[in-house]
């Protein structure tokens, strides 16, 4: 049976776990809280962040990063953020094993994505990317969805995409690793902003505009970086940005309602876009990319601005052809 380690019990990683677990894989999933661990252990389920979805019995919880060794992939689930720290704390129990980067974002240190990420600190890996919309909750509840696993190596890819697909979840491979993790990365940025214009009362008709234009921000930044136009227009692009723009169940979503609206936000949430913002609007800059509404979030996210000011900023830009 095949063996699969995931590094990080957040929702996503129990979910994948709970969706590869009843696919008939056997499954390691590694938490970074001993209670936490305990509490998985004993109850068979995470009731912190997916109450009521059950571990099946073929998924192994485990405080212990050497437990990852030896598997057959390692999916990263940790924030964006920590990554880069979690490879090199625990280098030597994942080197080798083909590593799929399931964060999305863009490090505010390195101004780097996960598999570039990846292959610095684990050179003996084989990185890839798996994104696309998937809520964790309706994975762990074992509704379908459809997801992007992106692997510059083919064969590796083609390999990936046997091991981890599931009754629920469709994969379709690609080789384009940077349109991938790009397109996951940017629209956290564009979901804020569409909780922003929700929350502060601007209407629905304002989103779409927002969507569409915040679309045009994310192509214009990833082509410069070599993606591929298709796999903007994809799964990993299209697909993720439109479901999080428009549900309450996303993070980014609801932050950019919080914003919206004045109120405080629970910061113990990992609110991936709003580092994402931060950094590509720093990359924007240095790049010369016209990236207006990534600009905004990050400078009302940092309080340089107001909401309103924002909004007149980006209504006072030159007339132009779409």
């Amino acid at each position: 049976m095949s063996r699969i380690g995931i590094a990080g019990a957040g929702a996503f990683g129990t979910a994948l776990a709970i969706a590869l677990g009843l696919a008939g894989r056997n499954v390691t999933l590694w938490a970074r809280d001993r209670a936490h661990v305990a509490e998985m252990q004993a109850r068979r389920e995470n009731r912190a962040r997916l109450p009521g979805c059950a571990l099946p019995d073929v998924v192994t919880v485990t405080g212990q990063a050497a437990d990852l060794s030896g598997v057959d992939a390692v999916l990263l689930a940790v924030p964006m953020q920590t990554l880069s720290d979690f490879l090199a704390t625990h280098r030597g129990a994942l080197d080798g094993a083909p590593l799929v980067a399931c964060s999305k974002g863009v490090d505010l240190v390195t101004m780097r994505g996960p598999t570039a990420i990846i292959a610095d600190i684990c050179p003996a890996s084989i990185p890839a990317v798996l994104t696309g919309p998937s809520f964790a909750a309706d994975i762990a509840r074992g509704l379908p969805t459809a997801l992007t696993l992106a692997c510059a190596d083919a064969e590796a890819g083609k390999r990936l995409q046997q091991l981890l697909s599931a009754p629920n979840l469709r994969l379709y491979r690609s080789a384009d690793t940077i349109g991938a993790e790009l397109g996951g990365a940017l629209k956290n940025v564009v979901a804020i902003a569409c909780g922003i214009v929700i929350g502060a009362g601007l209407g629905d008709s304002a989103r779409a505009a927002l969507m569409t234009r915040g679309f045009a921000e994310m192509q214009r930044l990833a082509l410069a970086f070599g993606a591929e136009t298709e796999t903007l227009s994809g799964l990993s692009g299209l697909g993720d940005m439109v479901l999080t723009c428009t549900s309450a169940q996303s993070r980014n979503f609801r932050f950019g309602l919080s914003l919206g609206r004045t109120e405080e936000f629970d910061r113990t949430i990992t609110v991936e876009g709003a580092a994402t913002a931060k950094a590509v609007a720093m990359l924007a800059r240095e790049r010369g990319i016209d990236m207006p509404i990534t600009t905004m979030v990050a400078a009302v996210i940092d309080e340089k601005c107001t909401i309103a000011e924002a909004t007149e900023a980006l209504l006072a830009r030159p007339l132009k052809e779409e």
